[in-house]
């Protein structure tokens, strides 16, 4: 990991698919970072906040896709639009926009002869400015069938350098969205390093190697984090392998303990209520990412 400018040391922790334990591991980490933002840029099915319950301060709309609104009052009827329309958003007698097809292609708006037809801005969720234990949370919420979310994510990371800025703050702990597609990539962009969380199952190694593949393409350092490692250790050490070919390195193995599910549920972080076990493993994970940030600043 290098750091050549004055911006925050920004970490994100992703996984390469759902389920993995990725925001267990975030919480954990958001209660021993200290001088940093901490984000939940899971924008799809964000539930960092269920564990780390923190206090709204400010509110910000997001506006995603503008959409199609047809003015009654202009419109003759021709029907230009509804042959234009190649999403089925256009309803006849009278004409009107379905925004909930609409996908603001604005081909209608190219074809109506009466300029009966405009794009506006459309609601498509919410960012939240908030306050945990720790110091300052961006997190937000995106409306159900709404797209956008690599948007969103980007007006997440970009309140997050705010705030850290104004708060003169470090560094930003974020909790990526899983997979490889957009919202994974505009959590990555200009982020130090990656902490990657996988379980040793046959698709934990596939995704594994697709996501080290992604940070490799963005030049982003990576670090492994094996969950539930000890459930199978042939699985294990494949991971380690795939780890090493990638240029990466495991610096965590997390035991399994069902402890961790009644923790959660009583919105705890295991550094809060344990298990120790993994309370401790979580502990060595952040001093080793310490020493490289040192070593890097």
């Amino acid at each position: 990991m290098t750091k050549n400018d004055n911006r925050p040391i920004t970490i994100v922790v992703i996984s390469g698919k759902g389920g993995t334990g990725k925001t267990t591991v975030t919480a954990a980490l958001a209660d021993l970072v200290q001088d940093a933002v901490v984000c939940d840029a899971d924008v799809d099915a964000a539930n960092l906040h269920l564990i780390l319950n923190p206090q709204v301060i400010e509110t910000r709309d997001f506006f995603g896709t503008e959409l199609a609104t047809i003015d009654e009052d202009v419109c003759t009827g021709c029907g230009a639009c509804l042959d234009a329309c190649r999403y089925d958003a256009i309803a006849p007698d009278p004409f009107r926009a379905l925004q909930s097809f609409c996908e603001g292609c604005a081909a209608c708006t190219y074809v109506c002869p009466v300029d009966a037809i405009t794009m506006n801005p459309h609601q498509a969720g919410e960012l939240y400015l908030s306050r945990i234990k720790s110091g300052p949370m961006i997190h937000a919420r995106l409306g159900i069938a709404e797209d956008n979310s690599g948007l969103l994510v980007s007006e997440v990371r970009k309140a997050a350098d705010e705030t850290a800025e104004s708060d003169h703050l470090g560094k930003i702990l974020i909790d990526g969205p899983p997979g490889i597609g957009c919202p994974v990539i505009a959590s990555l962009t200009g982020a130090n390093m990656a902490l990657v969380v996988t379980e040793p199952t046959v698709s934990g190694v596939s995704d594994l190697t697709r996501i080290l593949e992604l940070c490799g393409h963005f030049r982003i350092s990576a670090r492994v984090i094996i969950n539930k490692w000890d459930l199978n250790e042939e699985m294990c050490r494949a991971i380690e392998d795939v780890a090493e070919a990638q240029g990466a390195r495991v610096i965590g193995r997390i035991p399994y303990d069902e402890e961790v599910i009644e923790t959660i549920s009583r919105k705890k972080t295991v550094i809060e209520a344990g298990p120790e076990s993994i309370a401790g493993e979580i502990r060595s994970i952040w001093e080793r990412v310490t020493e490289e940030i040192n070593t890097a600043m």
